[in-house]
């Protein structure tokens, strides 16, 4: 486990010291707005279109092959950045680029859902999940301190890019001493599907996909458009300092959730992270201080905290480890659409209505996503309405006969 968990912090801790100076770097390059646009969204792209055959990959040939892709693509791709300036060329990399999430989280969550115990899954995993909010809160800094210190700044971006590769080479050293369990393939179960289609559409999954794409689609939203809102107000408040706090309650509140989920269930976590969400977006969509951003920020890291790591618990739950990396893959990628979609979407919203309409429409829509959850989140209306206020176990758990 700690290999594994070296492995997740420097793949996170390259891949976020991207997050923001490739803007700049496109932008130096001659890129446009929409241009700069167009590149970062070929992430997403790549994203949505190889996490799921990665997932089925990582159920037939194992988990650690497709970790090993995910390291072993982000330590290619800074190179492609250092050789290449065409604005046309970097969009197809960032394609590439996206490979690398899809991979490493696709192999990463179903692994470790495969080493835990069944009876600590959601402390394990909560815990594992830390490398997130740690290499998105140190490699921004990195990376920016990297080009802040060079001078001419094209040498600082070499320097960042050699940076992140040498992060994510030595990453591939740890993937490469992970220990792969061996899948027991051989138990049949009429639960168990193949097909795409057939996973996404079972009640066992569909339910969590649509919430995790309504989800999605109003993070991506924050994350895109709440510096800009904060400038807007004229606020003395540092937009950089609302994903500092949020990182930080996030990693905070992973330390608890995950082992209270074994307890009370994942249904409870769940309903809380999104509600905080809701919460987040309301607290944008009336901020007028400095106090409401932070508070807003607060609840923000508490969404991102409980939602993704304890609906990625959930599913290990409902899942056989033969079919794991499928249903993570599937279920992650509402996610992937989610804010893939909110550029587009928001970005012609705000144009309407403005910023801070804009959150209100967030607001709405991780409203409904929790509506969802507690009404559809089980078999029927009472038994979801249980699982989701921890009052009752998951219908679709697997955990009985797993």
């Amino acid at each position: 486990m700690l290999i594994l968990f070296a492995a997740g912090l420097l793949f996170w801790s390259s891949t976020a010291a991207f997050l923001p100076t490739l803007p700049l770097y496109i932008e130096d390059m001659g890129g446009s707005k929409q241009e700069i646009g167009i590149v970062m969204g070929g992430f997403a792209i790549g994203l949505l279109l190889f996490r799921p055959m990665l997932g089925k990959l990582a159920d037939k040939r194992g988990r650690k092959l497709v970790l090993f892709i995910g390291t072993a693509v982000a330590a290619i791709a800074p190179f492609g950045y250092l050789a290449f300036t065409s604005i046309p060329v970097l969009f197809f990399l960032r394609i590439f680029h996206g490979i690398s999430i899809a991979a490493f989280t696709t192999g990463y969550s179903a692994l470790v859902a495969d080493l835990a115990p069944i009876a600590m899954r959601g402390e394990i995993i909560s815990y594992m999940s830390l490398t997130a909010p740690i290499g998105l809160a140190v490699g921004p800094a990195i990376g920016g301190y990297l080009l802040e210190t060079s001078l001419p700044e094209t040498s600082g971006y070499s320097r960042l890019f050699l940076f992140t590769a040498a992060v994510a080479v030595i990453g591939v050293l740890c993937a490469s001493q992970v220990i792969n369990p061996p899948l027991n393939t051989q138990r049949p179960s009429e639960r168990q599907n193949s097909n795409f289609w057939q996973i996404l559409l079972s009640p066992r999954v569909r339910v969590p996909a649509i919430v995790m794409l309504l989800v999605g689609t109003a993070v991506g939203a924050v994350h895109i458009f709440v510096s800009l809102f904060i400038k807007s107000t004229e606020v003395s408040f540092n937009g950089g300092w609302f994903f500092t706090v949020a990182a930080i309650a996030s990693f905070t509140i992973r330390v608890f959730a995950g082992r209270a989920s074994d307890r009370f269930g994942r249904g409870l976590f769940i309903s809380f992270g999104i509600a905080a969400y809701v919460l987040a977006c309301v607290l944008l969509w009336q901020a007028n201080s400095a106090n409401a951003f932070l508070i807003s920020a607060i609840a923000e890291g508490c969404g991102g905290g409980t939602t993704i790591s304890m609906m990625t618990t959930m599913m290990a739950d409902r899942s056989l480890p033969q079919e794991r990396g499928q249903i993570f893959a599937i279920c992650l990628a509402g996610l992937d659409l989610g804010i893939a979609i909110a550029a587009p979407i928001f970005g012609y919203v705000s144009e309407q209505v403005g910023y801070r309409n804009m959150f209100g429409y967030s607001a709405a829509l991780t409203l409904l996503a929790l509506l969802i959850f507690l009404t559809l989140s089980n078999k029927n209306l009472p038994s979801s309405l249980r699982f989701a206020l921890g009052r009752g176990e998951d219908a679709f758990s697997l955990n009985n006969d797993n």
